[in-house]
Parts: structure tokens; sequence; C-alpha cells
């Protein structure tokens, strides 16, 4: 959204996962501390990943791609007791994603941060509320249309491109969970060796509605030694993977933040279409 893209063409190639961790850290997420996503009753027996289980969180990507259009979930918080929370729909075809945000707990927050330009933005005890898109270049916010409960990807198909207030991303939790959002799902399979070689470790066992997900770490980021940092170097990356190699959430920790970033996925959406609206260069 931070500039226009040709909407025709053909999709370019993704990076590769050690390469999208790199991305994240340059934009400021640490691989430095543990935070906790549950309450666990006993020691985790963490391990290396093996054979099966490298094969299936490589696999992963590539399925996200092919069950496009997804439905998601991203929540976030962005400090001072702000929490950012997104649903829409991503197409890994066309590395476009179309939704709905709501602010909540917005003491502190500005119009800036979250407010498409010339609007009011978020105050203490209210909640803000709009439309938003994101590529792989950034993304834009809009206003919702009071009463219309369609679908945020219908109701974006309606706002012209001057209707956006779009940027590039910056290093804010918000941008970074987009970012990385929008780079989980590829063309093709990830190196499975490569993944276990880089320090991808299987975490424990959870189920969530009703079905088994293995939880991993994701591998650390170039450079990263095993060593570095209180939980031995760990990616800032884990993932939740069943038996067929199906993502079901991605968290990702935040530098200063106790709370992780959550992207939850709830599987392919037939109905959804990516609107050209936001992206129209005419």
């Amino acid at each position: 959204m931070a500039r226009k893209r040709k909407t025709g063409g053909r999709v370019p190639r993704r990076t590769r996962w050690l390469g999208s961790l790199i991305v994240l850290v340059v934009c400021g997420v640490a691989a430095g501390g543990l935070a906790v996503y549950r309450a666990l009753s006993g020691h985790t027996d963490e391990r290396p990943v093996t054979t099966d289980e490298a094969s299936r969180l490589a696999l992963s990507r590539l399925n996200l791609y092919q069950a496009s259009p997804v439905a998601v979930t991203l929540t976030t918080t962005e400090g001072g007791g702000v929490m950012v929370r997104v649903s829409g729909i991503v197409d890994y075809r066309t590395h476009r994603a179309v939704g709905s945000y709501q602010v909540s707990g917005a003491g502190g927050a500005s119009s800036e941060t979250f407010g498409p330009s010339g609007t009011s933005g978020p105050v203490a005890g209210q909640l803000d509320r709009g439309l938003i898109v994101w590529d792989s270049g950034g993304l834009g916010l809009a206003r919702a249309t009071r009463g219309d409960t369609t679908p945020p990807w219908q109701q974006a198909e309606h706002i012209p491109r001057s209707g956006w207030s779009s940027r590039s991303y910056t290093t804010d939790p918000l941008d970074a969970g987009l970012r990385l959002l929008i780079g989980l799902g590829a063309d093709r399979p990830d190196n499975p060796l490569l993944l276990a070689q880089s320090g991808a470790r299987w975490l424990d066992r959870e189920r969530i509605d009703g079905r088994d997900y293995d939880r991993f770490a994701g591998p650390r980021a170039q450079g990263a030694k095993s060593s570095a940092g209180p939980d031995g170097g760990r990616s800032p990356l884990t993932y939740w993977v069943d038996d067929d190699g199906g993502l079901r959430r991605v968290t990702m920790r935040m530098p200063g933040l106790g709370t992780p970033t959550t992207v939850e996925f709830s599987g392919r959406d037939s109905r959804a279409k990516l609107p050209e609206a936001p992206w129209s260069t005419g």
C-alpha cells in the first residue's frame, strides 16, 4: 500500500523462511527473552525437531498458499494498554490482505498510529475501528461505513484508492505483525533439513478446538548462537502445526512487551474475493 503496485503479472518469488526471520530481526524483533504463552503445570521437555516434524513444519507455508484466501485474526499490544485486533483474509497468491481493525484500551494512542489521516484517533475509554489493507510494501487504513455489516473485503471495494491513508511499515508491533502475516505463505515448501539445522525445536503438544497441534520454536535468525540469551537464542516465532502440516497459530515475541503478537488461522474462506480498489492505479 505504500506505493502503487501492478495488479497483473507473475507473482514474485517469496523469500525463504530464514530470510523472513532476518527481516523481522531488522524490524526490531529480538530473539532474547521467553514470553509465557499459557500456564504450564510442569517442565516442557523441548528438543530438536525430528525428520517428520521438520517436514511438516516445512510444508506449513505451502499449505497456507494453497488454501488461499485464508481467514485470519491478528492480536497485538502496542504498549500503554493499547490492544489492536485485525480480522480479515489473506491471499498468498497475490500477497494482499484486507480486513477490519479494532483498537481497545486506547489510552495514550494517537491518530497517526491507527486512524486515517484527518480523522480523530482513539481516546481513553473508547473503541476505534475501521478497514485495513496490507501487502508486502505497507498498509492502508480507511473508515468503515457506519451500519455496514458486509464483510470487510466487500466494503473495501467501494472505497477508492484516494480514500485510503497508506504508509510503509514501521517497527511498531502492529506493523511487524502484519508484515510477518503477509510473508507466511509460500508457493513451495521450505527445506526441512535446513530448518532442523537452524535450530527449530519441538516444544510441546497442545489441543485447540478439538484438534492436536505440535508447538514448534522456529529456526533461529542467521547469526544467532544457540547459547545467546536466557532462552538459548531461540527464535522469537512459535508455530502450532497439525499432523498434516496445517498451520493454526503463530506467535511473535516483541522486545519490551510481555504479551506476544498472535496470529490465528481459521482456514480457507471460499466466499472471499480480494478487492482491487485499494490498489487501483486509475
